[in-house]
C-alpha cells in the first residue's frame, strides 16, 4: 500500500471509530461533553456517513430523529436525551418546555422547539445510493418519505410567513451557523427588557474554551428569542408578532431546495409521484433568485423578511446556492470569483478549504466557530 493510500486509511478507520464510540444505540453524540444530545443536521451529516459502511446504523440514525418530529412536520433541532441530567446543557428540555407549551411537541420524547437546515432528504438519497441491502433500503425509505415531505410540508407552510416561497429561520440557532456574523446586525437591533432573561449558567464554557464559542452578550440574545419564540407556545402563525428575528438564509434555502431535488429521486425510489417536489423545486429557486440575490454586490445574502434588507457581510452562507444545479451561469461566475479572492482563499499553495468569514473582515476571528474556522461539513 502506497504512503498516501495508508494516511487515508488510517483516516478512514479514526473517523468510524469516533462514530462508533459515540453511538448510543439508536443515535449518535456530536460530543459526549459539549453536545450530548441528538442534533438534528448532525445526524444527517453522520448517518451519511455511516451509510458507507453499516447502513443499519445510519438508518437508525435518522429514524430516531424523525420519531421525534412535531405533528405540524416540524424536525426539532435537539431530541433529548432522558439519561442525560438536565443540567448538563444549556438550554436542557426544562428550559424549552415543548411538551407543556405547543400542541404538534411529541409527549413521549422532549426535544427543542426550533429546527435546523433540512439537509435530510438529501442524506437519505445519499444513504440509498450506498446501500448493499437494497431491499431494506427502500423499505426505510418507504418509512421515512412522508414524514420527510412533512418537514417540507411544514417550511413551505409555516415559515413563510410574507409569502416570498422561501423558509425564514426564527433563531440563529436554525441556521446551523448561530454565532456568524451574518445575523449581527438584526441581534445588535434586539431590545431586551430588563428582566426578560432569567438568571441561567452556559454549560459550553465548561467544555470549550469561552475564545472559541459565542460571547456572553451574544447568547442572552439567543435566550431571549427562544423565550420569545417559547412564550408564543411556538405558534408560528403568529411568528412575525412573537419573534422579533426572521431571516430568509441562502444557506438554509439553498439546502432546503437541495434536498427538494431529492425528493424527487425519492419519489420515484417509493413509488410516489415527484410532480409536487419539482414545482416546489422551481418555486424555491426562483424565489432564491428573486429576494436573495444582491444585482449590485454580485452576491446572495440573507434577508430580514420584514424590512426587506439584505445583509452586506461576506460569510460562507453566500456560497450555499451553487447546491442548485439550475444556477445561473453568470451567477455561477462571481460566486466562484469571490471564493478565489483574497477574502476566502489566500494564495497559499495547497489551500482548498473555505473559511466561515471573510479573512479581511472587521470581524474575523480565527478561533471563534463561525467567525473565520472552518468546518469541513460546509466545505
Amino acid at each position: 500500500m502506497k504512503r498516501g493510500e495508508e494516511r487515508l486509511a488510517a483516516l478512514r478507520d479514526g473517523a468510524r471509530l469516533v462514530l462508533d464510540e459515540n453511538w448510543l444505540g439508536s443515535s449518535t453524540l456530536p460530543s459526549r461533553t459539549l453536545y450530548p444530545h441528538q442534533w438534528s443536521w448532525d445526524s444527517a451529516f453522520i448517518a451519511i456517513g455511516r451509510s458507507w459502511y453499516d447502513q443499519a446504523k445510519a438508518q437508525r440514525e435518522l429514524e430516531s430523529l424523525f420519531k421525534a418530529q412535531w405533528a405540524n412536520g416540524k424536525v426539532p433541532h435537539i431530541v433529548f436525551n432522558p439519561k442525560v441530567p438536565d443540567d448538563a446543557y444549556f438550554p436542557g428540555p426544562t428550559f424549552w418546555q415543548t411538551s407543556t407549551r405547543s400542541k404538534d411537541a411529541p409527549r413521549d420524547v422532549e426535544t427543542s422547539g426550533i429546527t435546523q437546515p433540512p439537509i435530510h432528504a438529501q442524506a437519505a438519497l445519499e444513504m440509498h445510493r450506498h446501500a448493499r441491502d437494497q431491499a431494506s433500503s427502500v423499505a426505510f425509505l418507504k418509512w421515512l418519505y412522508p414524514r420527510l415531505v412533512a418537514e417540507h410540508d411544514y417550511l413551505a407552510r409555516h415559515r413563510d410567513p410574507t409569502g416570498i416561497g422561501l423558509a425564514s429561520v426564527v433563531h440563529p440557532w436554525e441556521s446551523g451557523l448561530d454565532n456568524s456574523p451574518v445575523w449581527g446586525r438584526d441581534l445588535s437591533e434586539l431590545a431586551i427588557p430588563a428582566g426578560a432573561i432569567p438568571p441561567y449558567q452556559r454549560h459550553d464554557l465548561a467544555h470549550a474554551n469561552a475564545a472559541d464559542r459565542p460571547t456572553n452578550e451574544a447568547y442572552d440574545r439567543f435566550v431571549y428569542l427562544v423565550l420569545r419564540y417559547r412564550d408564543s407556545g411556538y405558534d408560528d402563525s403568529v411568528l412575525l408578532d412573537a419573534v422579533p428575528f426572521t431571516m430568509a438564509s441562502p444557506q438554509f434555502n439553498a439546502i432546503y431546495l437541495w434536498s427538494t431535488h431529492a425528493l424527487v429521486e425519492l419519489a420515484d425510489v417509493v413509488g410516489a409521484d415527484p410532480t409536487p417536489h419539482r414545482e416546489a423545486a422551481e418555486r424555491i429557486h426562483s424565489a432564491l433568485l428573486s429576494h436573495l440575490w444582491d444585482p449590485d454586490a454580485r452576491c446572495f445574502a440573507a434577508m430580514d423578511v420584514r424590512t426587506k434588507e439584505r445583509g452586506v457581510e461576506d460569510t460562507i452562507v453566500a456560497f450555499a446556492p451553487l447546491l442548485d444545479p439550475e444556477h445561473p451561469a453568470d451567477h455561477r461566475t462571481s460566486i466562484v470569483d469571490t471564493l478565489k479572492s483574497n477574502c476566502f482563499h489566500p494564495d497559499r499553495p495547497g489551500d482548498f478549504v473555505v473559511p466561515s468569514y471573510d479573512l479581511l473582515g472587521e470581524d474575523f476571528d480565527r478561533r471563534r466557530y463561525w467567525r473565520g474556522p472552518i468546518w469541513i461539513n460546509t466545505n
